[in-house]
Order: C-alpha cells, then sequence, then structure tokens
C-alpha cells in the first residue's frame, strides 16, 4: 500500500447521531437505561447460572458465555457514546479508537463462533441424546469455549494491525457513534482496497461458516423433532432449541447486511442505524429471550427472587 508523508492524527471526531442538544439528552436517558438493563440482564444470567446447580449443563454454559461477551461487547462502545451526548467536541483518542476497534470486533467475531458451538450443542443433546454426556465433556465444553476466544483473536489481529499501521492525515470526522471498520478506513490517507478485501473474506468466512454449521445443525435437529411421535414431545424438544435459534437469527441476518460487503464506504447512515440494533438492542434483548422462552431460566429466576425475599423478609422481622 502506497502512503504518502502527513501529519500524523492523533485523535478522531465520532459524529454520533443529530447534533441538537435536545435530542441529544433523550438519546442520552434511551442509551444509558438501555445499558443498564442490558448489563443488569446479563449478569443476572451468568449469576443464576453460577449458583443453581440446575443450569450446570453445557448448554447455560455456553449462555454465560454468551452474555459475558453481550456484556463486554456493549461496554466497549456505549460509555463513550453516553460521554459524548455531553461534550460538545466528541472527540476519542487514537489509542482509544483502535482499543474500541478491537474489543468490539473481538466479541462480536468470538461471539459468532459461540453460536456455531451453542448449535452443535442443541445438535447433540436432541439428535444423540444417549450420548450427550459423553460427548459435551466438562473438558470438552471448556475446550470449545477456549477455542471460540481464540479463534475470534486469531480472525481480527492482523486486519486490525494493518488498519493501526496506516496514515490518517485528516480530516478526522468519522462519521458513526464509535470506531467502526469502515468510516475509519475512509479517512486513511492510503489505499485501502487490500485492508477492506481481507475484512470482506475474514466476515465471509467467520458468519457464513458459522452459519453453515448452524443450519446443518438445525437441519438435523427439525428431522429429529418431526419423527417423536408425541406432540408433547416435540413441543419440549423445539422450546431447548428456540431461544438460541430466535438470538442467532437475529445477529446473523443484522451482521450479514452490515459487513459481508466488498466495500461498506456507502449507505453509513443506514448501517449507523442497524449498528445500533446488532451492538446495543440485541445484547439487551438477549436475556430477555432466553429467560422468556427457557422454562428452566424462569423457574431458577423465580426461585432466586422468592429467596430473595424470604431474605429480606427475615432480616426485617430480626
Amino acid at each position: 500500500m502506497e502512503t504518502v508523508n502527513v501529519t500524523a492524527v492523533t485523535e478522531f471526531i465520532l459524529v454520533g447521531f443529530p447534533n441538537i442538544h435536545e435530542v441529544e439528552i433523550i438519546l442520552f436517558i434511551i442509551f444509558l437505561l438501555i445499558y443498564l438493563v442490558t448489563v443488569l440482564g446479563n449478569s443476572v444470567i451468568i449469576v443464576l447460572i453460577c449458583i443453581d446447580h440446575r443450569l450446570h449443563s453445557p448448554m447455560y454454559y455456553f449462555l454465560s458465555n454468551l452474555s459475558f461477551i453481550e456484556i463486554l461487547m456493549t461496554s466497549s462502545l456505549v460509555p463513550k457514546m453516553l460521554a459524548n451526548f455531553l461534550s460538545e467536541k466528541k472527540a476519542i483518542s487514537f489509542t482509544g479508537c483502535f482499543s474500541q476497534l478491537f474489543f468490539y470486533f473481538f466479541m462480536g467475531t468470538t461471539e459468532f463462533i459461540l453460536f456455531a458451538i451453542m448449535s452443535y450443542d442443541r445438535y447433540v443433546a436432541i439428535c444423540n441424546p444417549l450420548r450427550y454426556s459423553t460427548i459435551m465433556t466438562g473438558k470438552i465444553c471448556i475446550q470449545l469455549v477456549i477455542g471460540s476466544w481464540a479463534g475470534g483473536l486469531f480472525m481480527i489481529l492482523s486486519s486490525l494491525i494493518l488498519k493501526a499501521q496506516l496514515p490518517y492525515c485528516g480530516p478526522n470526522v468519522i462519521n458513526h457513534y464509535f470506531c467502526d471498520s469502515a468510516p475509519l478506513l475512509h479517512l486513511a490517507c492510503a489505499d485501502v482496497q487490500l485492508i477492506e478485501f481481507i475484512d470482506f473474506i475474514v466476515s465471509l468466512v467467520l458468519l457464513l461458516g458459522s452459519l453453515s454449521l448452524t443450519v446443518v445443525s438445525y437441519a438435523y435437529i427439525i428431522s429429529t423433532i418431526l419423527k417423536i411421535p408425541s406432540a408433547q414431545g416435540r413441543q419440549k424438544a423445539f422450546a431447548t432449541c428456540a431461544s438460541h435459534f430466535t438470538v442467532v437469527s437475529l445477529g446473523f441476518g443484522i451482521t450479514m447486511f452490515v459487513y459481508v460487503r466488498p466495500s461498506q464506504s456507502e449507505s453509513m447512515k443506514f448501517n449507523k442505524i442497524l449498528s445500533v440494533l446488532s451492538s446495543i438492542v440485541t445484547p439487551l434483548l438477549n436475556p430477555f429471550i432466553f429467560s422468556l422462552r427457557n422454562e428452566q431460566m424462569k423457574e431458577t429466576l423465580k426461585d432466586a427472587v422468592k429467596k430473595y425475599l424470604l431474605i429480606t423478609q427475615w432480616a426485617g422481622m430480626s
């Protein structure tokens, strides 16, 4: 890639959303509430899975990791966005920008690998129930989770290093509410076609690879469920997969539309809206999807609330 001698940019300006003070105050309140509910909801799932022995199974182990990823992903974006709502300059340092870029794509990539792992787990549980405990052992589950984190890091690292080495000579205004890859590359004073191509290939391999495994797994799952003679048995089997299938559908649908394209320099406003859905709204919905559509999770939550009320009542009487 050819570069030119330029003055290095030390900070970037995040355009974010409409620069109207009244609107920004409203958006600040909305996104603050969303962030707090997201962190609280996903934290509750993690705590419930840790403290209740009924949830000590591979499916919930993977779910607790997914909730942890969701917390880290939103925490890498939303606090800075909230600070910018209350700031006039809306600046982010060069290091802060690339730190945000790293954590967002690291968490996002790891999440999609974990989606594929969770679909395989449901495949084994439904299609090979007698061998489930011997296939999905504790050791294997830990290895799969470590593999998802290592795979996520490996897939984004080379592209991130190349982006950090690019010359950024100005302007330094990023048309987004965080340091996303496409608007950042748009500011580079160099030919970025190679990096855009690498990003496209990585996104394609990641999303289509994990999607293929998910689709194949669910094809076998649906085929097996349809062979169950009783309607109650079919409903119970499908209930164990419904939450995961809903979350995966949201994640794949939005992310593929935004990132699996050779060039992402156009339609920045539309991409901004879709990014809000994938990085802020989806992590908010996940705890509710898993809590409201999973009977075992609902029972555990009810029991935890009852215990808390009893403890509170006992403490008040003493």
